[in-house]
């Protein structure tokens, strides 16, 4: 199983930037996909979720609002759109892929990481 998220970068405080990961050596469809971040000397947090289906997400109070959780079940692919960004979103960002994830946050698989720097 590979999870590859792309997207990362440089970008200022009130910028946007959208994510994206490819996954493959799976049944895409039939796993809950999200997205959690790490940033330095902390642990790793939730950022949110969406279903097998597409019909349900669900994020951390910090993000709601400002990030939203899409996935293309024909190309693999789940995103994470990310709006009006603050310093304190820096962070590594990996994808992840669980059978229960949207329920119980815990992760089969995880991507690699991309990295994401907000600038005040």
């Amino acid at each position: 199983v590979q999870l590859q998220a792309c997207g990362g970068g440089l970008v200022q405080a009130g910028g946007s930037l959208t994510l994206s990961c490819a996954a493959s050596g799976l049944t895409f469809r039939s796993y809950g996909m999200g997205w959690f971040r790490q940033a330095p000397g902390k642990e790793r947090e939730f950022v949110g979720t969406i279903n097998r289906s597409a019909d349900g997400t669900d994020y951390a109070d910090s993000v709601k609002g400002r990030f939203t959780i899409s996935r293309d079940n024909a190309k693999n692919t789940v995103y994470l759109q990310m709006r009006s960004l603050k310093p304190e979103d820096t962070a590594v960002y990996y994808c992840a892929a669980g059978r229960f994830l949207v329920t119980t946050k815990r992760s089969d698989y995880w991507g690699q990481g991309t990295q994401v720097t907000v600038s005040s």
